[in-house]
């Protein structure tokens, strides 16, 4: 698969870059999170979304491979282009991949999204999931996706709102730790509120059909299995990774970290509800004008 600017194989790391600026971090327990994450949020991120086989389809932002194995998986011999800027990520991803019942070709690319080394329509389609809420200027990569997607080609995006999060029993606690990760994540050159500009960022992007919707995680006691996955094993992961980092600049004591886990962690048992809104962003680059 040779599909880079001057021949180059995907499979090689074509310039160096920065992983840096990604909140959540790259240890072996974030790549663990991001699986349980993408297992649970299946139907979320990926429901209505399938390729047709021979697709080349490009996954914006591949990160551990975690959401990788879904696009795999329900979109069986597509062409998979997975690009990231980690190296260490890739690696991870390749692996994860490896058996995928079905699977398709797939490359690999360590690269920057906001200058890929891919010629203009390039792809047929382009699949980016909880990426952009990252970028120091994800205006300018949504341009880029839009430069190396073929006219009529789709594009599906989806983030998550943090801003979002509701839970039962209530708690000041756990809410200010959310809050505490929010801030770190903006302060770290994010946007985690991102989600909501969905549809005015793809127009400004130069697509057409943006159509965006919210898409709602909601666990109780009579969702154990899906409280356990999401709840448990990703969620409060993820923002209990940052607690060292908040409690070292300041925003919050260790007692009150304590506190929020804990109580994260309740709404998650019995007598217990959480719910996070995401959206999913669909749209396409549009045909050229015919000629007068």
């Amino acid at each position: 698969m040779t599909v880079g600017r001057g021949g180059h194989v995907l499979e090689e790391s074509l310039r160096p870059v920065s992983a840096a600026g990604y909140v959540h971090g790259y240890a072996p327990e974030e790549a663990a999170r991001l699986a349980s994450q993408a297992d649970s949020l299946a139907e979320v991120v990926h429901a209505g979304t399938t390729y047709p086989a021979g697709s080349l389809v490009l996954e914006a932002g591949c990160g551990a491979g975690a959401q990788s194995v879904h696009l795999l998986t329900a979109s069986r011999g597509i062409r998979l282009v997975a690009v990231d800027r980690c190296a260490r990520s890739l690696e991870l991803a390749r692996n994860r991949v490896r058996g995928v019942p079905g699977a398709g070709e797939v490359g690999w690319c360590r690269t920057d999204l906001a200058s890929l080394p891919f010629p203009d329509d390039t792809f047929d389609h382009v699949f980016v999931s909880f990426v952009l809420e990252h970028q120091t200027d994800p205006q300018d990569v949504l341009t880029e996706l839009r430069r190396v997607l073929r006219p009529g080609g789709s594009l599906t995006v989806v983030e998550g709102d943090n801003d979002s999060v509701g839970l039962h029993p209530d708690s000041p606690d756990a809410r200010a730790v959310i809050s505490q990760l929010v801030l770190l994540q903006a302060l770290a050159g994010g946007n985690p509120l991102f989600a909501r500009q969905l549809q005015p960022a793809l127009t400004e992007a130069g697509f057409t059909g943006v159509h965006v919707e919210p898409r709602t995680v909601y666990t109780d006691a009579g969702r154990p299995d899906l409280a356990r996955l999401f709840v448990l094993d990703s969620y409060v992961p993820m923002v209990a990774a940052v607690r060292a980092q908040a409690v070292t600049a300041g925003l919050g004591t260790p007692e009150q970290w304590d506190r929020g886990l804990a109580d994260l962690r309740a709404s998650a048992g019995d007598g217990g509800t959480f719910y996070l809104t995401f959206f999913r962003g669909r749209a396409a680059k549009p045909l050229p004008a015919p000629s007068p």
